[in-house]
């Protein structure tokens, strides 16, 4: 990678990958998202380009004003004569559909949420730029969100989780077994670390061994937006990270532009996103089928275990990295809505006698 960090490079690879899709797009597209490059991550922007292209690629193939023209030569003008309803077809197309390899492709309430804003935000620029006079989209009601309940882990499954690592008492594959001691440091230092500090996967990932600060309990990472940030650490997550480190500097031949990955894999790179994520539903699987545990839930565990024991929003807001307390109290409305409800019984206005 030489020499550039798994930050910067994962910043070289979403550029890259953003060009390719605005090859296929309109011009106006390219146009928008150059705008957008400073509100906007190349990651997200990537997204949205994505979601544009499905967009695209649906106006392109149902509609028959356009299927004579390439999806690069669809006009400013085309998309300023769609009326509301052809959006809303579009709504409807995303519920279910066969992309280009011939897969299958549902869409959750959140994803097409998702897709609309990406439209509404391609729209919303071009018409404030004066590039269109209208906007058919939003006259399009955006998809409604409903609330779900909070997915973590609870004290005793979080201990119980930590134990089996810790004691490989659990069964597994014989191809697998040779693994679970082999593997078992680590793993127990990588789920300790991502409950005891909660931070986001695409964080823990970047972290290299010299952004730890053992001294001060302390770990730099890069923060969602770019910026750089401490979060520290108890006690429990550098008892697990001691012994991991003794085992990761006896490691020599680690694949080149992965050296100073903290964590590396069974192929001597640095862990992604998708081993971490593995890793976790593994491991949470083993102690409770009923829930779906991502890296993310473990870091709404780790939220909701820092709310209860300090019942400072503003905390744990600026602990997860949280650029806006509102986004933090979204999360933890119901928690908060129980700290509100205890107070009806902390103060006594008369005494009663017994």
């Amino acid at each position: 990678m030489d020499n550039k960090s798994y930050h910067e490079q994962k910043e070289i690879d979403y550029t890259k990958a953003l060009r390719e899709y605005l090859a296929e797009l309109p011009g106006y597209v390219t146009t928008y998202m150059r705008g957008m490059k400073q509100r906007m991550q190349s990651r997200s922007r990537l997204a949205y380009a994505v979601d544009l292209k499905v967009f695209f690629t649906w106006l392109h193939d149902s509609n028959p004003l356009f299927k004579n023209k390439e999806i690069r030569d669809i006009s400013l003008g085309d998309l300023e004569n769609l009326e509301p309803f052809d959006i809303e077809e579009y709504l409807d197309h995303l519920r279910l559909y066969t992309d280009e390899t011939g897969r299958e492709v549902t869409n959750s309430e959140t994803a097409l949420k998702r897709k609309m804003s990406a439209l509404r935000s391609l729209y919303g620029y071009l018409f404030k730029n004066n590039m269109i006079n209208d906007n058919p989209v939003v006259k399009v009601d955006m998809p409604k969100l409903h609330k779900k309940a909070i997915v973590r882990l609870d004290g005793d499954e979080v201990s119980d989780m930590l134990t089996l690592i810790e004691t490989g008492n659990y069964n597994c594959s014989d191809h697998m077994l040779k693994y679970r001691e082999k593997l078992k440091t680590r793993d127990l230092a990588i789920i300790t670390f991502l409950l005891g500090t909660g931070v986001r996967v695409t964080e823990f990932v970047g972290i290299n061994i010299k952004d730890l600060d053992l001294k001060n309990s302390r770990v730099k990472i890069t923060r969602k937006g770019g910026y750089e940030s401490y979060v520290y650490f108890g006690e429990e997550v550098s008892a697990t990270l001691l012994p991991y480190l003794d085992e990761r500097n006896a490691i020599s031949d680690v694949c080149t532009g992965h050296e100073d990955a903290l964590f590396l894999s069974n192929q001597k790179k640095r862990l992604c996103v998708k081993s971490v994520e593995n890793l976790v539903k593994k491991y949470a699987g083993l102690v409770t089928s009923m829930k779906h545990i991502t890296p993310h839930k473990l870091r709404s565990t780790y939220g909701t275990a820092l709310y209860k024991e300090t019942g400072d929003i503003y905390l744990v807001a600026d602990v997860l990295g949280h650029k806006d307390v509102n986004t933090t109290r979204k999360h933890y409305a119901e928690l908060e809505d129980d700290r509100r409800r205890s107070a009806k019984d902390a103060v006594k206005l008369r005494k009663h006698e017994k």
